[in-house]
C-alpha cells in the first residue's frame, strides 16, 4: 500500500502514538485531554497525505527544500501553524514542538513497515513523506516562534507599564529629600536616588517603545509646529549636566521649523548624542549640527574615535546590537542596546530616515525629517 494511503487508512493508530508521545512533553502536557494532546494532529496527516498523492514536479520538490512552498489562498493558516500558536500557548517549548514531529515521522514509517504494507516505489514515498514533514514543521516552528515573540513582548510591555507607577513613587520622594537641604549625607543619597531614577526611566521608556514596534505598533508621535533648533538645543543642555566632562558643541544653519512630536526628536537626540559620547573619542567634542533645506531638516551627530568596524555598522541600527568593547565602558550598565534602534523607529514614524558613516576621523549618525510630518497636515507651520 502506498504512503498516501496508509496514513488515512491507519489514522486512529498513528493518533494513539502521537497522543501518546505528546503526554510525556511536560510540563507542559501536564492535565491536558486527549483532544487536546492530539490537538491538530490529524489535520496535518491528511495534509501529508493529500501532498504524497498530488503530482509533484522537480521544480516543486526544490521549491519546498527551500521553504518556498506555494500557500493555499483558501486556507492562509495552515493546521501545522494552528498547532504550533496552540502548543505555544500551553507553555511547551520549541525542543518539545520539534520532537513531536520527529516522533511522528518515526511512528509513521515503523508502522507502515512493521504492518508488511511498504511496496515499491517505497523509496519516493519515503523521500517525499520526509519533505512533507520538514514542510510542516517549517511552518509549526515559524508560527511558534511568532507567538512566542509575540506574548515576550507584550509581557515586556505590560512589566515596563506596570513599573512606572512605584518608579515614580521613588522620583518624587527623591526629589522631596533633595529639596530638604538636610545635610550633605541626605542629599548625596538623594542625588544617587535622581540619577539612578532616570537611568531606570530611560530603561522602562525603550523597553516599552521596543515592544511597541516588535507588535506592529510602531513609534507613537503627536506632531505639533516646533523650531527643531530650539528642542536640539535644550535637549543638549541636559546632556551637558549629565555628562559635564563631555564638550558638545551645535551648529545651526537655516530655517528650523517643522511639524515633529518634541519629546521624540529630544529622545532620538538624546540616544544619538549619548551613544557618541559612550563610544567617542572623550577628549574629543560630540559635533551636532542641524541643517535647514528647503524639503526637511537634517540632524548629524559627529564624534571622533575608533571606527566602527564595517561588519558593526551595518547592524548598528539592529536591537539588542551594542559597540565593540560596551560592556566595559562607563555607563553601559544602564544600557539595553536598544538606542539607535529607537532613534531609526522615531525617525521613521516621522516619515524620516536615519544612515551613519564611520571612518578613522569620525563616526556621524545623520537623521533626515520631512518639515512635515505623515498625518500632520492639519497643523500650519510657522517659518522660523
Amino acid at each position: 500500500m502506498r504512503l498516501s494511503l496508509f496514513i488515512p487508512a491507519n489514522m486512529e493508530a498513528i493518533l494513539v502514538e502521537w497522543e501518546s508521545f505528546a503526554a510525556t512533553l511536560l510540563p507542559a502536557a501536564h492535565g491536558m485531554s486527549s483532544f487536546e494532546l492530539r490537538d491538530h494532529a490529524q489535520q496535518i496527516l491528511e495534509a501529508i497525505a493529500r501532498d504524497l498523492s498530488a503530482t509533484q514536479t522537480r521544480q516543486t520538490q526544490i521549491d519546498k527544500s527551500r521553504s518556498v512552498a506555494p500557500v493555499s489562498v483558501s486556507a492562509p493558516e495552515t493546521a501545522a501553524q494552528t498547532h504550533a500558536v496552540l502548543r505555544a500557548q500551553r507553555g511547551f517549548d520549541i525542543n518539545q514542538l520539534c520532537a513531536e514531529y520527529r516522533a511522528l515521522r518515526a511512528v509513521v514509517l515503523r508502522l507502515w513497515l512493521d504492518k508488511g504494507e511498504a511496496e515499491a516505489p517505497g523509496l519516493e514515498d519515503v523521500v517525499r513523506f520526509d519533505e512533507a514533514i520538514d514542510q510542516a514543521l517549517t511552518e509549526s516552528v515559524s508560527f511558534f516562534s511568532s507567538q512566542v515573540d509575540r506574548s515576550r513582548n507584550l509581557l515586556l510591555g505590560m512589566l515596563g507599564h506596570d513599573m512606572r507607577s512605584p518608579l515614580q513613587t521613588i522620583q518624587m520622594t527623591a526629589n522631596h529629600l533633595a529639596q530638604l537641604n538636610d545635610g550633605q549625607q541626605v542629599s548625596s543619597a538623594a542625588a544617587r536616588l535622581i540619577r539612578s531614577g532616570a537611568r531606570m526611566q530611560g530603561l522602562l521608556d525603550d523597553m516599552l517603545d521596543f515592544s511597541r514596534t516588535k507588535l506592529g505598533l510602531g513609534i507613537r508621535v503627536a506632531p505639533t509646529p516646533v523650531d527643531v533648533a530650539a528642542l536640539v538645543a535644550d535637549e543638549l543642555e541636559q546632556l551637558r549636566v549629565a555628562h559635564g566632562t563631555q564638550s558638545v558643541k551645535l551648529d545651526v544653519t537655516g530655517d528650523t521649523g517643522a511639524l515633529c512630536d518634541a519629546r521624540r526628536i529630544q529622545q532620538m537626540l538624546g540616544n544619538l548624542v549619548g551613544n557618541a559620547i559612550k563610544y567617542g573619542d572623550p577628549a574629543a567634542a560630540v559635533q551636532v549640527t542641524i541643517t535647514g533645506g528647503d524639503q526637511e531638516i537634517s540632524i548629524a551627530v559627529g564624534n571622533g574615535g575608533p571606527a566602527i568596524p564595517p561588519s558593526v555598522l551595518c547592524r548598528v541600527f539592529e536591537p539588542l546590537e551594542r559597540g565593540p568593547g560596551a560592556e566595559t565602558r562607563p555607563g553601559s550598565e544602564g544600557s539595553l542596546g536598544l538606542g539607535l534602534y529607537i532613534a531609526r523607529e522615531i525617525a521613521h514614524a516621522h516619515g524620516g530616515e536615519i544612515d551613519a558613516r564611520s571612518d578613522e576621523s569620525e563616526t556621524v549618525f545623520t537623521v533626515r525629517l520631512p518639515r512635515i510630518a505623515p498625518d500632520a497636515c492639519e497643523y500650519p507651520l510657522h517659518q522660523h
